[in-house]
């Protein structure tokens, strides 16, 4: 038993130790201060004019050699940032580790440079007293298969995004840095850019001084075979041009029907939009094998696009790809001229803010479908063929059942395009078209309300229509997309936005296909459109609708439902497919397979290898091949009919 004094220096022993812990702080390691911050961008000129020499000569090894001259104040700290918030993938996704070999100087001297920590793509540079110049030379080193990253240089093409080889001062908005661009192509080649030439000297080409953010914002493509098309009136004052490069020269002779369809698409967005917001623009298509043309991406002035050849040429039989060029098209309106205020960044270090992107994405998905569509790049049909395996991939998606399609507008940030196992449970970018179905739902209503007096057309006449020829972007907000739909036509559009942003549980909204005079049906045949898709797009076979599955051309299952037939069977994509049936496989087999369970009760049976394990998976299923259409309802005006028919 302790005595009274014991206890009381035992409990005052306890309060001091008490006391010294909540004053000191918990027992461990405490965080290291932080770097000095990169200071904030201000909106003033920088002093001076950049100068920016690309030297692509060396194709064979896919090697961009650069140098920068870079006015500096003396005895200062100078802050050089590499792109690393990059509009058009709203997302962190600079290639700060392709840069290599980084040099810096003055007057011949060299300079030390130090790596920010923090920020690994700044670089800090203490320049001299008496040095107004300092003189910066790295390489560029672009993938050289695409197992490192998509190919941008081949023997024969080049695909040169401007954020990939510049550093540019911290401290300013990007638009208030000027830049003097030059680049050094292999002999016999031909570039596209949005950005004007000034001189062609020796092999070299020196464009008109722009701002950073202007040079970014207009990607360079070269190629040894090109061609230029027209897709307007010569009394245009404001061109546009149809850039075809490919690896050979006979690729580039498009045939004049099909120019005549682009011609279509120009003049059925102004006759949308009411409006241009450039003063010349430029489609960059390349056709290649070797370029990775698995990325194309939007710029105000032009945009990039890439396919493999025969998905191209082979026209009649690939359709599943046409919406592409003129959904980038259409961002010169929607996401470059106007563009949400929290995307919207002075610099290319400001983190973005995505929350808009259901009216950046999913409204050009839906205008762009509709070009599509007006233009004559899709027929009628080819449109609502496409619509019903939108319709039907998101009614079928049980990812909605936790998920709303407002959370997946952070998806560029959370996953930049990494493979996914489950992609039918976590959701991913469905703000494209989850967002387009919205739109179709808000376009519809107001033409039911309205008589046919109005429509989302005048929507995008006066949202994005504004300021004819200017190219200076200009931001908006939730609210402001709220005001201009009731400027169209008085509603309670916040409710009828917010509802469909945020809520989630089973079945897509079907609203405006209903209304428009269209429902959802299966049948045990594929349409064209979803054949050409299979074909070109996916290059697999595609049953997601019944089994619950998709099988690449290796015979390796890609994507398996969340919860489907083959889910609850045990299968996983990365699976190869040996047997159906006790038979070797092939997808003619797999498909009778499925056919057979309309009358069967036996299950499919599947040998599967998994890793270096084989196994036998017998997937429970009834109903037969399925795949998806949309039938009239006579029960409706054909409101959908009407949009897609073009405007005179």
């Amino acid at each position: 038993m302790l005595s009274h004094h014991a206890v009381n220096f035992r409990a005052l022993l306890v309060t001091l130790l008490l006391t010294t812990t909540t004053r000191a702080g918990s027992p461990g390691p405490q965080p290291v201060p932080p770097n000095a911050a990169i200071p904030l961008s201000r909106d003033e000129p920088y002093p001076g004019t950049l100068q920016l020499s690309v030297d692509a000569r060396d194709v064979q090894r896919r090697i961009l050699s650069v140098h920068e001259e870079v006015p500096a104040a003396p005895g200062t700290e100078l802050i050089l940032m590499y792109p690393r918030w990059l509009p058009g993938t709203h997302a962190p996704e600079g290639t700060i580790d392709r840069l290599a070999g980084l040099m810096v100087s003055a007057g011949g001297a060299p300079l030390p440079w130090k790596r920010d920590t923090a920020d690994v793509s700044a670089f800090h540079v203490s320049v001299p007293a008496g040095v107004s110049r300092v003189s910066v030379d790295f390489t560029y080193l672009s993938p050289v298969s695409h197992a490192v990253g998509r190919t941008e240089m081949s023997s024969l093409q080049l695909a040169l995004d401007w954020n990939s080889v510049v550093l540019y001062p911290a401290g300013y908005f990007t638009r208030q840095i000027l830049v003097e661009a030059s680049i050094r192509l292999p002999d016999g080649w031909t570039l596209a850019t949005a950005l004007e030439s000034a001189a062609e000297e020796a092999g070299r080409t020196t464009f008109k001084p722009v701002p950073v953010e202007t040079l970014v914002d207009s990607p360079l493509r070269a190629a040894r075979y090109a061609h230029a098309y027209s897709l307007g009136p010569a009394s245009d004052s404001v061109p546009v041009t149809f850039n075809v490069m490919a690896d050979r020269p006979d690729l580039v002779a498009l045939k004049p029907e099909t120019i005549e369809l682009y011609r279509a698409l120009v003049q059925q967005a102004y006759r949308l939009f009411g409006s241009r917001h450039y003063n010349h623009y430029n489609f960059l298509l390349q056709l290649s094998d070797d370029i990775g043309w698995d990325t194309t991406l939007e710029h105000h002035r032009s945009a990039e696009y890439g396919e493999p050849i025969a998905d191209f040429t082979d026209w009649d039989k690939t359709a599943g790809y046409r919406d592409v060029i003129p959904h980038e098209y259409v961002h010169s309106w929607d996401g470059k001229f106007r563009r949400p205020a929290d995307l919207w960044t002075p610099d290319f270090h400001t983190p973005m803010r995505d929350s808009l992107l259901w009216v950046y994405e999913g409204g050009t998905q839906y205008w762009g479908e509709v070009l599509t569509a007006r233009s004559g790049l899709w027929t009628r049909q080819q449109a609502l063929d496409a619509l019903a395996m939108t319709v039907a991939a998101l009614e079928s998606l049980p990812g909605r059942n936790w998920r709303s399609v407002q959370d997946t507008t952070n998806d560029e940030i959370i996953n930049p395009r990494r493979p996914m196992s489950w992609p039918s449970w976590q959701r991913f970018e469905d703000y494209y078209p989850e967002g387009a179905l919205i739109w179709l739902d808000a376009d519809t209503l107001i033409r039911e309300k309205t008589a046919g007096r109005r429509s989302l057309d005048d929507f995008a006449r006066a949202f994005f229509g504004i300021e004819d020829g200017s190219y200076v972007p200009v931001t908006y907000t939730f609210d402001g997309v709220v005001s201009a739909l009731n400027a169209v036509m008085p509603y309670d559009w916040t409710t009828f936005l917010r509802t469909r942003l945020d809520g989630h549980g089973p079945g897509a909204p079907l609203d405006g296909l209903h209304r428009g005079g269209y429902r959802l049906v299966f049948t045990d045949v594929p349409s064209d459109y979803w054949k050409s898709v299979e074909m070109t797009r996916t290059k697999s076979v595609d049953d997601i609708y019944s089994l619950g599955l998709v099988v690449d051309n290796d015979a390796i299952v890609s994507s398996v439902l969340w919860d489907g037939p083959a889910f609850k069977a045990g299968l996983i994509a990365g699976a190869k497919l040996i047997a159906v049936d006790g038979l070797a496989y092939d997808p003619e087999r797999l498909q009778s397979a499925i056919a057979r369970t309309k009358t069967s009760t036996e299950p499919v049976d599947l040998l599967v290898r998994v890793g270096e394990r084989f196994h036998n998976v017998r997937v429970e299923y009834r109903g037969g091949l399925r795949y998806p259409h949309l039938e009239r309802d006579p029960a409706h005006k054909p409101l959908l009919d009407e949009i897609l028919a073009p405007r005179k």
